[in-house]
């Protein structure tokens, strides 16, 4: 396993970090099991002029105030049951983060297999790859990065990285359209993966 990232690059610009961010491993250490993958896709947020944000318009709520930790903390939420895990970037005047929506699976596949209760698409989806490595809102919503339960580890490099609009977010007036989603082109652990897997599943090396 390569060496721990310098996390402070998600204190400068959020699309740049969220490109960045691919390829990176994310190792869990949950109730004794290591559990890990190389980052495929990621969704910018950029917070208060950003309509498909959760922090869009500034206002502070009970779901939302992790949001305002400055970069490098964890923001975990919930939707439809389900875990979402984003890394914050910029300070806390500016609550900006990155939805993380995939990862190629790497270290405990198996543990993955067993908290998902399936091998298929295991890891393809924002709420998947939180259950597959074992985050849960109510233990790390808040936490920093680089702590004894999350770390983010140097990894893979993206071969090409495509820009496309965001999932999931048809409500959200002229935000719809922003191209702040960014994935592994090529790499079948995406969301909603369509087209040719490509060589090496479009990692560099």
């Amino acid at each position: 396993m390569s060496g721990q990232v310098d996390i402070s690059f998600l204190q400068h610009d959020t699309l740049e970090a969220a490109k960045n961010l691919l390829g990176k491993e994310i190792v869990t250490r949950v109730e004794g099991e290591i559990t890990s993958g190389f980052i495929t896709e990621v969704e910018a947020y950029l917070g208060l002029d950003d309509r498909a944000a959760h922090t869009f318009g500034g206002k502070v709520t009970k779901k939302n105030e992790k949001m305002f930790n400055e970069y490098g903390h964890i923001y975990v939420y919930t939707m439809h049951g389900h875990n979402c895990m984003n890394f914050l970037t910029k300070e806390k005047e500016q609550p900006e983060g990155i939805l993380i929506r995939g990862i190629e699976p790497n270290t405990g596949k198996d543990v993955m297999i067993q908290r998902r209760g399936r091998e298929q698409n295991l890891t393809d989806g924002p709420g998947k790859l939180t259950k597959a490595l074992g985050i849960k809102r109510e233990l790390h919503n808040g936490m920093e990065l680089n702590n004894n339960v999350l770390k983010l580890m140097e990894g893979r490099t993206p071969a090409i990285i495509e820009a496309t609009k965001r999932i999931g977010i048809d409500t959200k007036e002229e935000a719809v359209d922003f191209p702040y989603r960014f994935i592994v082109k090529g790499n079948p652990h995406v969301s909603r993966f369509k087209g040719k897997i490509k060589e090496n599943n479009g990692w560099k090396d």
